[in-house]
C-alpha cells in the first residue's frame, strides 16, 4: 500500500512530507515487463526517484493541474519524465537510446556532455483565456559548475533557484518501493514578507531549517527503503516536536494512473493525416501505437482508420478492435 505523510515542526518554519510508493510503483514495472520493454536497473531507479519526487512536490504545492518533472540531456537516457495529477495519480517513463553502465548515476545517464537539464511544468486544469503552463528549467550542475550526481541535489537546487526556498530531498528506489523525504523551510507570510525577514533573506541562514535538514541528511538509502514512516520520523526527529497529520492512504493514496485512451490515440493519428496513416497500413496492415507510460498497445485496422477520417453520420459499423 502506497502512502503519503505530512508533518510540521511545532513553532518552527519547517514542514515535511514522506512518501512510500509500493503497489503503484510495482504496477509501473509490471506493465513494462508485460510489454517486453524493461529498463536497465539504473534507469528504473531514476524513474522511481522521479515518481517519488513528483508526488512529493505535487502534494506540497496542492496544485489543481498536472505537475510534470522531466530530466533530459545527451546521455544514453535521452529523456525521463513523470506526471502527477492533483489526486496523486502518477505515471513515469523514459527513453533510452544507448547502453547504460551498470552503476550509472545521473551524470552518466543524462549529462555526459554537460547538456543535461531538469524541467518542472505546472499545467492548470482550468486555464483562463491566454493562460500558459508554467515551466522552470535548471541545468544538472551546482553553483560551481560541478555535475550533480543525484536527482535529489538537482531538485534542491531547482527549488532554491525558482522558489527561493531552502529544500532538502532524500530519494531512493528499487524494484519494490520508491520513497522520498522532503524537508522545506516555509515561506514567510503576512507583514514579515515585506521587511528584512523576507524569503530571500532567510536562504541558508535559518537555524531551525538548517538543523532539521542536517538531521534529514543522515537518513540512508537503506533506511528510506526498508523502514516504515513511524520509524523513519522517530529515528530522525525524536528530539523535535513533530505534529503529524493523517496519512493519505487507501482512496487518497498516491497511485499509478495513465491518462492514455483509444480516443486520444485516434486524435493523434488523425492529426498525422490520412496519407501518412494509409502508408502505414499499406506497409504493416494496421497501425500500432504503444503508450510509453503504461505499455498498452492500441491497434487500428483499415476500418478503424476509415472511421477516423469519416464524418460520424457516414461511418460504417466499427471493427471489433479493443486496443
Amino acid at each position: 500500500m502506497s502512502e503519503l505523510h505530512k508533518f510540521i515542526f511545532e513553532g518552527l518554519p519547517v514542514r515535511g512530507l514522506l512518501v512510500r510508493l509500493t503497489d503503484g510503483w510495482q504496477e509501473v514495472l509490471r506493465r513494462r515487463a508485460a510489454a517486453g520493454d524493461e529498463f536497465p536497473a539504473p534507469v528504473r531507479a531514476l524513474m522511481g526517484e522521479m515518481a517519488a519526487a513528483g508526488v512529493l512536490m505535487q502534494a506540497n504545492i496542492k496544485f489543481n493541474g498536472s505537475l510534470t518533472l522531466q530530466i533530459f540531456g545527451d546521455g544514453p537516457v535521452k529523456l525521463a519524465v513523470t506526471e502527477v495529477q492533483p489526486d496523486l495519480g502518477f505515471r513515469v517513463t523514459a527513453k533510452v537510446v544507448g547502453e547504460v553502465p551498470a552503476e550509472a548515476r545521473l551524470e552518466a545517464l543524462v549529462n555526459v556532455g554537460g547538456q543535461g537539464r531538469c524541467s518542472i511544468t505546472l499545467d492548470p486544469k482550468d486555464r483562463a483565456f491566454g493562460q500558459q503552463a508554467y515551466q522552470g528549467v535548471v541545468a544538472l550542475h551546482g553553483d560551481q559548475r560541478e555535475p550533480l550526481q543525484d536527482l535529489a541535489d538537482v531538485l534542491d537546487h531547482y527549488m532554491l533557484q525558482s522558489e527561493q526556498l531552502d529544500t532538502k530531498l532524500i530519494l531512493a528506489a528499487n524494484d519494490e518501493i520508491a520513497a522520498g523525504l522532503l524537508i522545506q523551510r516555509m515561506p514567510v507570510e503576512g507583514a514579515g514578507n515585506l521587511g528584512p525577514t523576507a524569503n530571500e533573506d532567510q536562504i541558508g541562514i535559518n537555524e531551525a531549517y538548517n538543523r532539521i535538514a542536517h538531521l534529514a541528511a543522515t537518513l540512508t538509502r537503506e533506511e528510506l527503503l526498508t523502514l516504515d514512516a513511524e520509524k523513519i520520523l522517530y529515528r530522525l526527529f525524536w528530539e523535535e516536536s513533530v505534529r503529524r497529520f493523517l496519512p493519505q492512504e487507501g482512496d487518497t493514496e498516491p497511485h499509478f494512473a495513465c491518462s492514455c485512451s483509444r480516443e486520444r490515440v485516434g486524435r493523434m493519428l488523425k492529426s498525422l493525416g490520412r496519407e501518412e496513416i494509409d502508408g502505414i497500413l499499406a506497409e504493416q496492415g494496421r497501425a500500432e501505437i504503444g503508450c510509453d507510460f503504461c505499455g498498452v498497445k492500441y491497434h487500428f485496422d483499415p476500418v478503424d482508420v476509415g472511421e477516423l477520417f469519416t464524418p460520424p453520420r457516414d461511418q460504417p459499423p466499427a471493427s471489433r478492435s479493443i486496443n
